[in-house]
């Protein structure tokens, strides 16, 4: 299986290069709302996901299902306009397997983002959270499974599963561009309903700032593959158990792409400079 598993990987990335000349050094993966960021590549390639061998391909509307190459700041990066979910009924492998190709042609460096609930009153609607940590929630894991040493190891660490010289970087971009940035800790849930009451304060009270139904799964796989992760999160509604009241969809999405310009700034930014964080 983990050898069916690679050549799948080899396969959808030799698709990809040979539609793509340049070689990805960073991919982005971006959430609900958050697909106009592609604009700013220049000269891209857009592969649709559904031509890309093995290449899972999102049911959810507001996921385009597309892969751009091209130059970001000076740097070249592959970004998924939209991703798949648990809650579609993929497996946690065929979730995460994007990742995978990500590193296969090149992406050492992965930037997640998404639209989150925010839980901590600090957090309101509007607010750019970038991931310390997280809690998996999600009941499912993409490692379980025979493992593939040339993948990654049986048993990976995850005391840094959030690079923290990325996060020390942002922070510090962030600063520079005087857009507030608050750090906080990631709950993953399977989906696709959101949370009652009780489930907001039992996932409050065990150290959560933010709650989705994405980015851990995604997480596991890269730090699997010694891939450096960050994330950012658009806290789009917000989740306090005392003051609920029925989510918008359209609502949310509006949320994401009035802060998208913001979030555009600050990951355009933050690859311009990834030097810098190898230099610290």
């Amino acid at each position: 299986m983990a050898s069916e598993l690679k050549t799948q990987i080899e396969e959808a990335a030799a698709y990809i290069r040979a539609r793509a000349p340049l070689v990805p050094q960073v991919g982005v993966v971006l959430g609900t709302g958050l697909g106009d960021f592609a604009s700013a590549l220049e000269s891209p390639v857009v592969i649709a996901y559904r031509d890309i061998p093995h290449f899972p391909v999102s049911g959810v509307e507001s996921h385009a299902g597309e892969l751009h190459i091209g130059t970001l700041a000076g740097r070249p990066v592959a970004i998924m306009k939209g991703r798949v979910h648990f809650y579609e009924g993929y497996s946690m492998q065929q979730v995460a397997f994007p990742i995978r190709v990500f590193k296969a042609i090149g992406c050492m460096t992965v930037v997640l983002t998404n639209a989150v609930g925010g839980m901590n009153p600090d957090m309101p609607a509007g607010t750019i959270v970038v991931t310390t940590d997280h809690i998996n929630l999600m009941g499912a894991n993409p490692l379980i499974g025979p493992n593939d040493e040339e993948l990654g190891p049986r048993f990976p660490d995850m005391c840094e599963p959030y690079s923290r010289k990325l996060v020390a970087l942002a922070e510090h971009v962030a600063r520079e561009l005087h857009q507030p940035l608050q750090r906080g800790v990631f709950v993953g849930v399977a989906g696709p309903n959101l949370e009652t009451p009780a489930e907001y304060r039992f996932l409050r009270g065990i150290g959560a700032d933010i709650v989705g139904m994405s980015l851990v799964p995604e997480n596991l796989v890269a730090v699997h593959g010694g891939q450096r992760v960050l994330a950012f999160n658009v806290v789009t509604d917000a989740c306090l158990p005392d003051a609920l009241h029925p989510v918008d969809i359209a609502a949310v999405l509006a949320v994401a792409g009035r802060t998208a310009p913001a979030l555009t700034r600050l990951v355009t930014e933050v690859v311009r400079r990834l030097d810098e964080a190898d230099q610290n």
